[in-house]
């Protein structure tokens, strides 16, 4: 993942990848809270209410909805250059190993104290995939789509397919090539649910670590080649 060079597919398969994983491990080891579409935690918020397993502490899935803002605007900030783009992510994939690093605490303590650690890990997730939010809207053409939300994603497929049946493969270019980019899409953030899920459950919340480095690597070695590229170049 590079300033200058570097595969959309790869970019986008990754970050959608992330968000699945993120999205599922929070959710599977954090008291049931989305960090990546946030809006999920209001229906999850509304559920528990009228259930019997509400107890005063669900009232913090509403935080996730502030959190989340703020990161989004620190996003626009951060991305004031538009040549240094993959800030954005760097920031998100070193937040990430962080929030891993810290929950790897956790085993360690018990009653309020590991409820408040598991919380701040799971808010600090919630910044990070603000921050990708935040750059899927403000560099969209650096992917094929949204990578954390998959509704407009299958919408979209949904309709390509609907071309294809009735007007054939022949006469439908233009939906077999968003069908192909969205499939790119959709499969990483479903891979990213099943090996977080998968992950979630055998270490909990450090298993988050995990996207952090894959972004972190993915950038030094797209840097790597970039600066190879040029030293070939001179």
């Amino acid at each position: 993942m590079t300033e200058q060079k570097h595969s959309i597919n790869w970019v986008t398969f990754l970050l959608a990848w992330v968000a699945g994983f993120c999205d599922t491990a929070t959710f599977v080891s954090g008291d049931s809270i989305f960090s990546a579409h946030v809006t999920g935690n209001f229906i999850v918020f509304a559920a528990q209410i009228v259930s019997n397993s509400f107890n005063p502490a669900g009232w913090l899935k509403l935080l996730t909805f502030p959190v989340f803002v703020f990161a989004v605007m620190i996003g626009g900030w951060l991305a004031e250059d538009p040549q240094r783009k993959y800030k954005l992510l760097v920031v998100e994939g070193i937040l990430l190993m962080l929030c891993g690093i810290t929950a790897m605490l956790l085993p360690m303590l018990s009653g309020e104290f590991e409820k408040t650690l598991m919380y701040i890990v799971v808010m600090s997730t919630v910044l990070a995939m603000g921050l990708q939010n935040a750059f899927g809207r403000l560099f969209a053409k650096e992917t094929h789509g949204p990578t954390t939300m998959m509704t407009g994603n299958v919408t979209q497929a949904s309709l390509d397919l609907g071309n294809l049946v009735r007007k054939g493969f022949a006469n439908g270019i233009t939906s077999t090539d968003s069908l192909r980019k969205l499939s790119v899409t959709i499969g990483g953030f479903l891979a990213g649910c099943i090996i977080g899920a998968l992950f979630a459950k055998w270490l909990g919340l450090s298993a988050i670590i995990m996207p952090g480095v894959a972004i972190i690597i993915c950038y030094l070695n797209g840097e790597a080649a970039n600066s190879k590229s040029d030293n070939d170049k001179a």
